[in-house]
């Protein structure tokens, strides 16, 4: 009993403290602080993430898988300029990404692919579901959607705050060449690599880059890393599912969509957020409480310290479909929701 009781103490600090790995500063899932630096940081030999902090609404991570002279990119940025500066920072980096191969998109979102244009020549390879969904979330319609928001009032307020950094003009849409379903296996030199779609989840087609024998996984937006995740296709069971795949695949390090470069347990604490929610969000399903009152009335407890909780009132909208509620006909849209959620705060 002694020596289980001072192994669990062992553990506990260990999931406190900072691991330093080569050159990457990792953060375990029990530290919520978003300490991390901008920029390339090798994973592993040949393989690099490339962060954006503080990691908010469209500050999001890629990464570049090299082998020799060939090499693949996973994912490209919001707009233009921070695509292009993360492309010239790869090249000063290893010359092996100055003429990409491959280009993986792991989902719809547009932090993930508005810049695909600039990557000229390369294969661009998404799920088949993602590259549809793709036609619906276009540069053109979000730089719209932006002027609009100054005459938006809350919710355009609430857009201007998130996303007024960005800028959506004159980007040139770069949509897949390249489309599967379920998986698919590449390879990057004589580097192994596996796309494996856990989506519907996050969005409708999300992906996963496994790298078998480095043991690195690329997750895409399957892992928000110190924020809360938003949940814009769900179910939210399917991302419980996606989180217990990458678990099953034992890496020893994951490369989040949005925060810092994390150790596993920083999947299985996101597996834990959404089950957490799911049997708060049930207790007040089953009184008749409405989904905008239950967001409000969950205690978000050990994740109180995540960022971006105004995703929560989105989540448990999510969650309320699936225990079987219809959406009223006068609910208001999600950024509806998150902008007077936020502006209760």
């Amino acid at each position: 009993m002694i020596e289980s009781f001072e192994a669990e103490r062992k553990r506990q600090r260990a999931r406190r403290k900072w691991d330093h790995v080569g050159a990457v500063q990792v953060q375990t899932a029990t530290v919520r602080a978003m300490k991390y630096r901008k920029g390339m940081h090798e994973v592993a030999s040949g393989i690099w993430a490339y962060l954006q902090p503080d990691g908010g609404w469209g500050w999001s991570n890629a990464g570049l898988i090299t082998d020799g002279d060939r090499s693949l990119l996973v994912d490209t940025l919001f707009d233009l300029k921070l695509t292009a500066d993360m492309l010239a920072t790869m090249r000063r980096t290893t010359p092996a990404a100055k003429n990409i191969d491959t280009l993986v998109n792991t989902h719809a979102n547009g932090d993930h692919w508005y810049g695909n244009s600039l990557v000229e020549g390369a294969e661009i390879v998404a799920s088949a579901s993602a590259a549809a969904e793709m036609l619906e979330l276009s540069p053109a319609g979000f730089a719209q959607l932006m002027k609009s928001a100054p005459d938006m009032g809350e919710t355009g307020a609430f857009l201007m705050r998130i996303f007024g950094s960005f800028d959506f003009e004159g980007i040139d849409v770069a949509l897949p060449n390249r489309t599967f379903s379920d998986g698919l296996d590449l390879t990057v030199g004589d580097r192994r690599v596996s796309l494996i779609e856990v989506g519907p989840a996050h969005t409708a087609g999300d992906v996963v880059v496994h790298l078998p024998d480095e043991r690195v996984i690329f997750t895409g937006d399957i892992l928000f890393h110190g924020g809360h995740p938003i949940v814009w296709a769900g179910p939210v069971s399917n991302w419980i599912a996606a989180c217990d795949r990458i678990l099953a695949l034992d890496p020893v390090l994951v490369v989040p969509g949005h925060g810092p470069v994390a150790r596993p347990a920083a999947v299985a604490d996101l597996r834990g957020y959404f089950e957490y929610l799911t049997v708060e969000a049930r207790r007040r399903f089953d009184t008749g409480m409405s989904a905008a009152d239950a967001a409000r009335d969950i205690d978000l407890g050990p994740y109180s310290g995540w960022s971006e909780d105004e995703r929560v009132v989105v989540n448990v909208g999510c969650l309320y479909r699936e225990f079987g509620a219809e959406t009223p006909s006068d609910a208001g849209s999600p950024l509806d929701n998150m902008a007077a959620w936020a502006g209760e705060r």
